[in-house]
């Protein structure tokens, strides 16, 4: 007689029911038994922000109830009930039921621990009152919801400025919220984006009413006598709120595997390996709770990410039913909507790379997201970062109104495969005016970083040309624009000096070959032009200012001037 397979999954958000329906379609005979403490399963909670702002109605919330898993999948599904402990000796998981306060036991053969991640909530002052609130469930996007519509104070603020927080900006805004986002660290997505890249954000953030506040750190919070939060302590400052979302990222939920003697990692995970084991062979773990591997840097890392809970899911679905599939590991891709902006990251941003100890080269390359003449077409900007001696890349940004999240997808790929600038150049993507240029600017800014590492470009950075102005650094910022665009949108500062390109042979007597020029245009293209002119003319120190006025994120004078 065949032994049936008796598998009990601890979690039934993202990667537990993947889990269950992959072993289900591998083992018909198997008995499947999902342990969850809510009533729906399979939430998309990526969606939750946008059910706040209204854009994702209330029945379109991306769940399942379980009867679809007990009927379609013919499993045992225990909302509702809790799993509190593991004895792994006797191979059972002892569970309560939260309305009755029953408690049973289950055995299991393959045992699987899917119990994701809670949002950090510091021991603050007040940080209980009403109307404060984090964002993990569909419980709470519609306490939210239902909380917004009950406010005479318009004015939400949100603590952190992470995807979550910048989602949720937008969404209150759409609710009609006055918005304030604070956080502690510099810029916006501190985590995702280098700074040069977050100013572009913040920039479009302000633009669209949002007050943002930058190295503020949090308190407390202040209440009325209903016990509803009515201000933030900020410092020796407080701040009008009728609503607060704390947005300060999330924990893995390892107490369960800890409590049973797992091993948990260095980055606060369960440890799994290559086949999401734990350190029970029995006993698989993934989603949010476990560790993964970064394949560029080849440490743990923790992805609170459903795409990843999900791959996490089928893996441990092969496996638990006798197969031996394997999950390598991420490349840290994320996408995020921030109002008209596309925000995306893949691989290692700027300091990370350093922090890994990687020498690095970097460009910042403005494109379309189509061919420019075709109609539609949307700014995009890229920042791409590689290896300086191999070419290697190492990771990529991508913002704009345009679509970033395609360049994302084929950065990741190529990330996740070791490619090099030199592949990335020649690499054979679509091409047809409504979809894209003849070079996609991912080819523009892998041959960029090829042309620096031949020495053929040289190139400062937004940020290192503003740093110059602002110490009052001698050197000649030479717009070669044409007159007609200088009136419509420059720089103004006394190192400038406007020479168009048409005119640069004729009229280059009037540069001092010994001075330091730093060479711009609207996207650099004319800008690189304008600096091998100049070096093969013998001009000794020639940079272009990298992605020129469309990577500038600082004021500028619009309307005309003279010069």
């Amino acid at each position: 007689m065949t032994k049936v397979n008796n598998i009990v999954i601890i979690g039934g958000t993202a990667c537990g029911p993947k889990a269950a329906a992959r072993a289900r379609r591998l083992d018909q005979a198997a008995r499947i038994t999902i342990i969850e403490q809510r009533d729906n399963l399979s939430t998309a909670t990526c969606g939750l922000p946008y059910f706040i702002g209204g854009a994702v109605k209330e029945g379109n919330l991306i769940s399942r109830q379980a009867d679809y898993f007990r009927t379609v999948f013919d499993m045992t599904v225990l909302t509702g009930t809790r799993a509190i402990k593991i004895d792994r000796q006797a191979r059972q998981v002892e569970v309560v039921d939260i309305k009755t306060d029953k408690h049973t036991t289950l055995d299991y053969d393959k045992l699987v621990i899917a119990t994701g991640a809670s949002p950090v909530v510091p021991n603050w002052e007040g940080v209980n009152l009403k109307g404060i609130f984090t964002l993990n469930n569909i419980p709470d996007a519609s306490a939210i919801h239902s909380y917004i519509a009950t406010l005479e104070r318009k004015e939400a603020v949100i603590v952190g400025a992470g995807a979550i927080g910048l989602e949720a900006a937008e969404n209150f805004s759409a609710a009609g919220l006055k918005v304030t986002v604070l956080e502690a660290l510099g810029w916006p997505l501190p985590t995702l984006l280098d700074a040069e890249i977050a100013a572009h954000i913040e920039k479009h953030l302000r633009a669209k009413g949002v007050n943002l506040m930058f190295g503020q750190r949090v308190t407390g919070f202040r209440g009325d006598r209903e016990g509803r939060v009515n201000g933030v302590v900020v410092g020796e400052k407080e701040l009008d709120a009728g609503i607060v979302l704390l947005s300060l990222g999330v924990r893995p939920n390892t107490m369960l595997a800890k409590e049973a003697g797992l091993t948990i990692g260095t980055t606060g995970g369960i440890a799994v390996n290559e086949y999401l084991q734990t350190s029970d062979p029995d006993i698989f773990a993934g989603g949010d709770c476990a560790e993964t591997v970064n394949l560029i840097t080849k440490k743990k890392t923790l992805v609170p990410l459903g795409s990843t809970a999900n791959k996490h899911g089928r893996v441990i679905g092969t496996n638990v039913t006798g197969g031996k599939d394997t999950f390598s590991g991420v490349v840290g891709t994320g996408v995020v909507k921030v109002f008209d902006y596309n925000v995306g990251r893949t691989g290692l941003n700027e300091a990370q790379a350093k922090d890994a100890g990687y020498e690095i080269i970097t460009t910042l390359v403005p494109g379309t997201d189509h061919a420019t003449y075709y109609p539609d077409a949307r700014d995009i900007l890229v920042k791409l970062i590689a290896e300086k001696s191999s070419g290697r890349l190492l990771g990529g940004q991508v913002i704009g109104p345009g679509d970033a999240a395609k360049r994302i997808d084929v950065l990741a790929t190529a990330l996740t495969l070791g490619a090099t600038v030199d592949d990335m150049a020649n690499i054979d993507l679509g091409y047809a005016p409504p979809y894209n240029s003849a070079m996609d600017p991912l080819h523009n800014a892998a041959n960029v970083i090829r042309n620096k590492q031949a020495g053929y470009a040289r190139a400062l950075t937004p940020q290192e040309v503003k740093n110059k102005i602002d110490k009052g650094e001698k050197f000649i910022l030479l717009d070669v624009r044409s007159t007609a665009e200088w009136q419509a949108q420059h720089i103004e500062a006394p190192q400038v000096k406007l020479l168009p390109l048409p005119l640069l042979r004729e009229k280059m007597g009037e540069l001092n070959k010994d001075d330091e020029i730093v060479v711009l245009c609207r996207s650099s293209v004319r800008a690189y032009q304008a600096q091998r002119i100049l070096v093969g003319a013998g001009f000794r120190n020639v940079s272009f200012m990298d992605g020129s006025l469309s990577a500038w994120p600082y004021e500028t004078v619009i309307g005309p001037t003279q010069k």
